[in-house]
Order: structure tokens, then C-alpha cells, then sequence
């Protein structure tokens, strides 16, 4: 995949996608060179232009997809080191374990918690039961 330069863009999208981009290498300095900084800062921009039917704030909302998208690189690798865990929680049969994984994640510590899934998530009767008997039976035994 070649980088697309700043020649390509017009000027007010230059100067706003620049602008971006110092201020995203003042945000991961010591964690990612300008050269990455920029090709995803114009991947994100080339990714939203794709479906934009008003290209007006393109690049303020690609500025905001490249920090999502950096963040998350950063603590994958282990680059960001906030002293919050990252759990993820997979189930490749759809046989609703991950979701009870989930629900003992959430009812045994004080974490926040987000979800990432390409889909909302459907909770099985048969997890969310077994996931409630599970939780109140530990909060009896404190």
C-alpha cells in the first residue's frame, strides 16, 4: 500500500491533516515516528471518504480514528502502559462462553469494561443464567 502525499489533498485539507498530525506526534511522542503517524493519519481519512456524503469535518473525525487506532496499537504491543489491563474474551463456536467469561469479568472486579464486536451483541438465555446463578451464589459466600 503506497502512502498518499500531501500534494493529493487539497489545501484546506493539507493544512488541516498537517495540523492533525503535529498534534497526534505531540500526543505519541516516544511511541510512534511521524512517518506512521501520517500513514495513519491518511489511511483513516482515505477509509471515512469512502462513505462520507459531507466531506466537510473529514479530517477532524480521521484525527479522531487515527488516535482510536494508534491507542489501540500502542497497548496491543504494549507501548502504553496505563496500568490497565487489556482482557479480551473469545468464543469461536458462538456457544455463548465468551459472554459468560465477560459477565464473571464484570460481576468479580471493579473494572470498567467496553466492548469491541463487528455486531451487537446477543446475550444467550443460557449464559445470562448461568452467568446470575454463578454471581449470586459468590455474593452469598462473602
Amino acid at each position: 500500500m503506497t502512502a498518499r502525499s500531501w500534494s493529493s489533498f487539497s489545501i484546506d485539507t493539507t493544512h488541516a491533516l498537517r495540523t492533525a498530525a503535529s498534534r497526534l506526534a505531540d500526543e505519541f511522542t516516544g511511541t510512534f515516528g511521524t512517518e506512521t503517524i501520517e500513514r495513519f493519519l491518511h489511511s483513516s481519512y482515505d477509509q471515512l471518504a469512502l462513505h462520507a456524503t459531507v466531506a466537510k469535518f473529514l479530517p477532524l473525525m480521521a484525527e479522531r480514528f487515527t488516535r482510536q487506532r494508534l491507542s489501540a496499537v500502542a497497548r496491543v504491543e504494549g507501548l502504553h502502559l496505563d496500568g490497565k489491563p487489556t482482557v479480551l474474551f473469545l468464543c469461536t463456536h458462538n456457544a455463548g462462553r465468551s459472554q459468560m467469561a465477560l459477565g464473571f469479568f464484570e460481576a468479580l472486579t471493579p473494572a470498567k469494561t467496553g466492548q469491541a464486536s463487528p455486531q451487537p451483541m446477543v446475550i444467550t438465555t443460557s449464559a445470562a443464567r448461568t452467568v446470575s446463578s454463578v454471581t449470586l451464589n459468590a455474593a452469598s459466600d462473602r
